[in-house]
């Protein structure tokens, strides 16, 4: 099987459409799935646990402060194009509002999901992984 963005693109279309033309808010949405399924993955592939304990365990670090931790441990590794993206979705007009987080966080886990749903629709999954598993390991949040 090919990867994940390949297989939804070639069974409901799509890809056609030019990434500069997304808003930096469609790229914080889809990311926002993109680093919980990744979250998600590695969890369970730690091994089995109740469904209640894998869902507490996978809230602790799919949240805003985590997230904003998590960009701000790998900021200065990242590209100009990466660090530009993540401004795009840090600095774009937010209509909502984490419940347990301040804004700063919030703005930053945006720009967070932001970076990640570009790398994702630009078909670059490897580095989503490599910027998720590096922020992780210098924020020392463990699985």
């Amino acid at each position: 099987m090919g990867d994940i963005l390949s297989e939804i693109r070639a069974s409901f279309g799509g890809g056609k459409t030019d990434l500069r033309t997304y808003s930096p808010l469609t790229f914080a949405y889809i990311g926002d799935a993109v680093f919980e399924i990744i979250i998600r993955t590695a969890i369970v592939e730690q091994g089995q646990r109740p469904a209640n304990v894998l869902h507490k365990h996978k809230a602790k670090i799919v949240c805003a402060k985590t997230q904003a931790k998590m960009l701000d441990a790998v900021y200065e590794e990242l590209s100009e194009e990466e660090q530009d993206i993540y401004r795009r979705g840090r600095n774009a007009k937010i209509h909502s509002m984490a419940k347990n987080a301040s804004l700063s966080d919030y703005k930053k886990a945006t720009g967070f999901e932001a970076l990640c749903g570009y790398l994702f629709l630009a078909d670059n999954m490897e580095r989503v992984i490599v910027i998720v598993k590096r922020a992780l390991d210098l924020a020392e949040i463990e699985l």
